[in-house]
């Protein structure tokens, strides 16, 4: 107890796996919000920017980012490590790092919320679904009306543009009925 208050200090929860768990060839479903779920992004050079990073990091860190979504305030990410090596925690403390560093550096302000949520495929779940999940975010949201008007959407693995639509929705767990 903190003396003086009648309340435990405040822990923060370990929401992570086990750290062999985020390594290898494995497809990753990640959501990385602004502190505060300020709408950093909402302006062009802003978004624009944080996709070079990511790009850059991806690379760097053994990553291929088959989908991506650049909200105002949120990223969106479906990512499978590209050798047995590469670990997605790793990976999202180095581009949280790198572009937290460089927004201060040129704001003063912080970037990121502290943790990130992560869900790791399971064999089941088809990533293309995934990836249409992330892409259609901004229609979800009402901000266009088609996913192709949404200028930070992507993948950096293919032509996402041309990729078809698959028939069945995929739900995030935080999102399915309990």
């Amino acid at each position: 107890m903190i003396p003086g208050m009648n309340r435990p200090p405040f822990e923060r929860k370990n929401i992570r796996l086990h750290e062999e768990n985020y390594r290898g060839q494995n497809w990753f479903f990640v959501t990385l919000c602004c502190e505060e779920r300020k709408a950093v992004f909402h302006a062009a050079e802003r978004a624009e920017w944080v996709i070079e990073r990511l790009r850059e990091i991806a690379s760097n860190c053994a990553f291929a980012v088959d989908a991506y979504c650049v909200m105002p305030e949120h990223i969106h990410l479906l990512v499978r490590g590209t050798t047995e090596i590469s670990d997605l925690l790793d990976f999202m403390k180095r581009f949280k790092q790198v572009t937290a560093y460089e927004y201060k550096h040129s704001t003063g302000q912080r970037l990121w919320q502290k943790k990130f949520y992560d869900h790791i495929l399971r064999p089941k779940e088809n990533a293309e679904s995934v990836a249409w999940y992330i892409w259609l975010n901004p229609v979800r949201k009402g901000m266009v009306t088609q996913h192709e008007e949404y200028p930070w959407s992507g993948s950096f693995t293919s032509d996402w543009q041309k990729r078809k639509k698959p028939t069945s929705e995929w739900v995030p767990p935080w999102r399915k009925p309990v």
